[in-house]
């Protein structure tokens, strides 16, 4: 299984939602091809209703902390209450181009 599908099975499992996109951004930053090392998470839940957002990321670390502690190097996390939700229009921000280093 791809750290992908286990990302989206495990958020899936423990978070049941109105809404989740997981994105491997991997190819936009300077790893090798396939790395599976950069993911974008946009996820609502009414399970955020009463959390704050930094409560929220907290949740959604825990889920995936051996992923984390693996081959994860980061995780950019979109995370809204239904309301929130429908008041962005739908939407979440994009992820900036890599600005980090290089191989050379």
């Amino acid at each position: 299984m791809t750290t992908l599908a286990t990302i989206e099975n495990k958020l899936n499992e423990h978070l049941p939602g109105i809404h989740l996109d997981v994105q491997d951004e991997s190819h936009m930053h300077n790893v090798p091809a396939g790395a599976e090392s950069h993911f974008r998470v946009v996820i609502v839940s009414d399970t955020f209703n009463t959390m704050t957002l930094v409560a929220r990321h907290r949740t959604v670390n825990k889920i995936l902390k051996e992923e984390l502690a693996g081959t994860v190097h980061a995780l950019a996390l979109h995370t809204f209450t239904p309301d929130e939700w429908h008041q962005r229009g739908k939407s979440a921000t994009a992820s900036p181009q890599c600005r980090g280093g290089s191989s050379a």
